[in-house]
């Protein structure tokens, strides 16, 4: 069985895929332009242990909108983004964070998955390696259609930064 684990380095706004202790895919992200921390309403990337609690988004298209991590039927495109300027995207598919150190990231006002806390995809226009999401790991489709494939529920993501 291989073991697969996951680290996001805020740092050089990468995430990188272990499996059996082996670097097996780099991608470039995008974390939280607040920084980071793990308070609720903060809009920052939680740091520590976490595991992937869920993986939402199976054989929905690719660039599928997602609001309140349901399809809504919604395909996104640069036009139908002008209709809707600063909305938060989340496209394609959603790894759900579930924190692991209680206190840090694990329940009261620092809960990772309370938070609503993913890894997920975003526009393709999106620049990665420059902060910008409002707490969560934004991919680009392809990146996320593969990680998402390629994951099981229960994965290890450790968040440093």
């Amino acid at each position: 069985m291989v073991a697969h684990a996951l680290l996001v380095d805020v740092e050089t706004q990468a995430l990188y895929h272990f499996k059996d202790s082996k670097i097996t895919k780099k991608y470039l992200i995008s974390t939280a332009k607040n920084g980071v921390g793990e308070e609720m309403g903060s809009e920052k990337t939680p740091r520590g242990w976490h595991i992937i609690r869920a993986k939402i988004g199976d054989n929905q298209p690719i660039n599928s909108v997602f609001v309140r991590r349901r399809p809504s039927g919604e395909i996104y495109s640069p036009d139908f983004s002008s209709a809707y300027p600063g909305r938060d995207w989340i496209l394609t598919r959603i790894l759900w964070l579930s924190g692991l150190e209680v206190g840090k990231n694990r329940f009261g006002n620092c809960d990772t998955m309370k938070r609503y806390i993913y890894i997920h995809g975003s526009p393709d226009t999106k620049v990665m390696g420059v902060p910008s999401s409002k707490g969560c790991i934004n991919m680009h489709n392809n990146d996320i259609l593969e990680l998402y494939s390629d994951v099981p529920v229960g994965t290890t993501v450790l968040i440093r930064g």
